[in-house]
């Protein structure tokens, strides 16, 4: 699989069909990995938060969350593909029905109270045979209640542990407990479960396709990611101009 750097960060030329195939040899192969994601607002937080830079350190494999990356590594002369991004409102089923068909247990902590429980028994309507538990995100990190979470988790012994709370929360959280934690495939999964149990309106997948999802959230959600989506961008010219220098050196070689 190829890595590749866009905006100063790293980043995998990867598709679903990768990700179930890393899921699926690190619960053979009985490892732990961490699958993460790049948008670019995670862009944003790496480049202001050392405890992302430290996350992001450990993953074994990180996807593209976001069409703008995929438009802007193609204009960089990238090798990159509509299929080359990955979001999770998109892949939220195919990775359910993957686990059916391999047995996979699936744990997801995140959401408010009874949103990812309510996700989880559509899912398990719409996918017999599901092997899959919940735990809301709203509790405090540090205390003796994420130590009990941490004995729920692995107690279940899933195979792949979905960590959907807001970024950096999420991040933070895993690189925490990493060590603590009995999991094969550890991902980063947001607000997805929410997505599912209409908490959060979907965007219509004709706008994800072209890449104007934050369009749609911030005409939903615009108190929360007016800033996400109007003032963090600015923040990544210095690393677009790097992109765009390092592009004219390989032409010009």
């Amino acid at each position: 699989m190829e890595r590749l750097t866009l905006l100063g960060v790293e980043m995998d030329l990867v598709n679903m069909t990768d990700l179930h195939a890393a899921i699926e040899q690190a619960v053979m192969k009985e490892q732990k990995i961490i699958i993460a994601n790049h948008n670019l607002h995670s862009i944003y937080l790496f480049h202001k938060d050392p405890k992302m830079r430290a996350f992001y350190a450990k993953a074994k494999l990180i996807h593209i969350d976001g069409m703008p990356l995929i438009y802007w590594g193609k204009l960089m002369g990238q090798p990159l593909e509509r299929r080359h991004r990955t979001t999770y409102v998109d892949w939220v089923r195919p990775l359910m029905r993957e686990s059916v068909r391999h047995s996979w247990r699936i744990f997801y902590l995140g959401g408010k109270p009874g949103i990812a429980e309510r996700a989880a028994e559509t899912l398990r309507s719409e996918f017999p045979g599901l092997q899959l538990q919940t735990h809301h995100g709203f509790f405090d990190i540090k205390g003796e209640e994420n130590q009990k979470i941490i004995e729920k988790i692995n107690e279940y012994r899933p195979h792949v542990l979905m960590v959907g709370m807001s970024m950096p929360r999420q991040e933070h959280w895993i690189l925490d407990n990493l060590e603590k934690l009995n999991a094969n495939a550890i991902l980063t999964a947001g607000a997805c479960f929410d997505y599912v149990a209409g908490a959060v309106p979907t965007p219509p997948r004709w706008m994800g396709q072209m890449g104007l999802e934050w369009l749609y959230r911030l005409f939903t959600e615009p108190r929360r990611l007016w800033r996400r989506y109007l003032v963090e961008p600015w923040y990544l010219i210095p690393y677009a101009y790097k992109d765009i220098r390092q592009h004219f050196r390989r032409l010009n070689s």
